[in-house]
């Protein structure tokens, strides 16, 4: 990996700092980066307006193999553009070597093009928050390790390996299992957004599945009512196993009255068949330690009480 091409295909940047720290990170490793005016573009509260964004989107089926892509930020904005991708196009590309990774609202992308021709896509750092770490007052901070090295390891051995260590209390009467499967998910507002759509993968491709999800700054019955969508619509039970990542930057009011983030899953977990693994504590999220993990691409889990191990290569 020398070059990375950046795309902004959803918010606009929220401080004109933080893409332009993390362009310099990333120089400062060596790293050509390109398309770095697309940080720079506004139109409401995107990156640019929907033609903008669209044809930058599109532009990716005439990037070389080599070229890493990645997006600038989440928010919201590539729901709009859905119609009007190019996925052949852009999944040959992926086909041909190229690599394309982004979290949040990125996930619209990343089933889309699951769902229309199954290309493996990366869901991982973006460059505002994870390559522009900063602390207080603006202060930069060197962009955590864990998630450098192992977005490296996507990119350069196409490889994911971790071995998560936490305690593990939605097993119910599973004390130790293994389960291989088509790795998917992705944001749980976005994913539970596109049920019902042709950019949410079907039941034939995902049965038996290893389902990761995360979220951001949404309270915990909201959390547990997109996951009783989910259930109810009999995609939770078709999984082989459900991950969670994090789901952070939501507080508790008096009125919750101990309800937590522990009762949502606890009452999704009851509602499961007992051979569905819910596995907690995954690296990847809103958050610095995270994961590169690929949309698509088939995996394998081992776990018991104490953890898990994730295996991939694609």
């Amino acid at each position: 990996m020398k070059q990375i091409h950046l795309i902004a295909p959803s918010g606009a940047s929220l401080d004109p700092l933080s893409p332009l720290a993390g362009i310099e990170w990333l120089k400062q490793q060596g790293l050509e980066v390109l398309n770095t005016d697309c940080v720079k573009r506004v139109e409401q509260r995107f990156a640019g307006s929907d033609a903008d964004r669209l044809t930058e989107i599109n532009q990716l089926a005439n990037l070389l193999p080599e070229i890493a892509v990645v997006a600038m930020r989440g928010g919201y904005g590539l729901h709009r553009l859905l119609p009007n991708i190019e996925w052949d196009a852009i999944a040959k590309a992926i086909q041909n070597g190229l690599q394309i990774c982004g979290h949040s609202d990125f996930t619209a992308f990343q089933l889309g093009i699951l769902a229309k021709t199954g290309a493996i896509t990366l869901a991982g750092p973006m460059l505002n928050f994870d390559f522009a770490c900063q602390g207080e007052q603006g202060k930069g901070v060197t962009p955590n390790a864990f998630m450098w090295d192992h977005f490296q390891e996507a990119i350069k051995e196409r490889k994911l390996d971790c071995t998560i260590s936490a305690p593990q209390p939605y097993l119910r009467k599973l004390s130790t299992g293994q389960c291989s499967g088509i790795l998917w998910g992705g944001n749980l507002t976005v994913l539970s957004g596109l049920v019902g759509t042709p950019y949410f993968p079907n039941s034939q491709q995902t049965q038996g599945g290893i389902l990761f999800i995360e979220d951001v700054n949404e309270h915990p019955y909201r959390i547990e009512r997109m996951l009783m969508q989910l259930l109810d619509a009999g995609i939770l039970s078709n999984q082989g196993a459900i991950l969670l990542g994090g789901f952070s930057a939501y507080r508790l009011y008096e009125n919750d009255r101990g309800y937590a983030l522990e009762s949502a899953i606890e009452a999704i977990s009851k509602r499961l068949p007992e051979n569905i693994p819910v596995l907690t504590g995954l690296p990847f999220g809103h958050q610095v330690e995270k994961l590169t993990l690929p949309v698509g691409a088939q995996a394998h889990i081992q776990y018991d009480a104490e953890g898990f191990t994730i295996h991939s290569q694609w």
